[in-house]
Formats: structure tokens, sequence, C-alpha cells
């Protein structure tokens, strides 16, 4: 099973429109805190609908407690900064994709504990910034589900 984590996510309905996500492709879903809204908070149950009891969501304290509690995930890291593009990568179940806030994407000093070939970039055109997290997500675990041949799928 693929792991998403979401590093100290700040959108709502974007952590929703990612719960939707993982329960349609057989993903866990990895929350780092703090979190920039309430579980509990209205435009998440909105954009996850009843999604959240089709997937296992889990709220990890810090970034370190995942890592901890999942020693033997590859973290893939995406971020506009990588030099790997997310196609390149030979995905293996047990992966954890992770994604930075919206705002400011993921801590130099946590890309840099990661090997260059582990920091992926969503490629786009020069003058765009980033791309929308629940985009990103869906984007990168379509690609690792299909080199897994859509295990589980239909």
């Amino acid at each position: 099973m693929l792991k998403v984590v979401l590093y100290r996510p700040e959108i709502p309905p974007n952590t929703g429109n990612v719960i939707r996500l993982c329960a349609n492709a057989g993903a866990s879903l990895h929350l780092i805190e703090p979190l920039g809204f309430s579980l509990d908070d209205r435009q998440l149950r909105r954009a996850g609908m009843d999604y959240r009891e089709l997937t296992e969501v889990s709220v990890h304290r810090a970034y370190p407690d995942f890592v901890a509690q999942h020693p033997q995930a590859r973290i893939l890291a995406f971020t506009t900064s990588g030099e790997t593009c997310y196609t390149e990568v030979d995905y293996q179940p047990g992966d954890a994709l992770l994604f930075g806030p919206e705002t400011q994407g993921l801590p130099r000093r946590l890309l840099q504990e990661l090997p260059v070939g582990q920091r992926l970039r969503i490629p786009m055109l020069p003058a765009a910034r980033s791309v929308n997290l629940s985009n990103a997500v869906a984007v990168a675990v379509y690609e690792a589900w299909r080199q897994l041949r859509f295990a589980g799928g239909r």
C-alpha cells in the first residue's frame, strides 16, 4: 500500500480531496502536525465526503514520529526544486509520497536529509510556481499505482 504524507497541510478542501483520492486508490494518508485546520472542519468533511471511513488516516505529531513508525518506507519528497522527474522513479509498494504545505512547500532541512534521487518534481512551465497540492498528490499517486499495475484496483 502506498502512503501519502502531507506535511503540515493548511487548506481543508485540499486534504479532503486527498482523503477521497486515497480511498479510491487504496493508499493510506498520514498528516504531520500542526494542521492548519481541525479534522472536524466542515470544508474538510465536505471535500472528503464519506470517504474518510474508506481509508486509513493517521495523524503524527512531527515528521520524525512518522519516520520512526514507518522505518521500512522509502520517502519520496515532491518539491519544485527536485532534480528527478516523478516518472523516472521505480515506485514500490510501501513508498511514502511526501508533500509540503500549500504556501511554502517542504523545508530545505527536511529535503536535504533525503538523497537527490528521492526529491522529485512534477514538470510545469517555467513561469508557474507550483501545482495545487491535491492535484500534485493525484498525479503522483496515479503514476505510482500505474507502475504497480493498479494492484487491488479494477
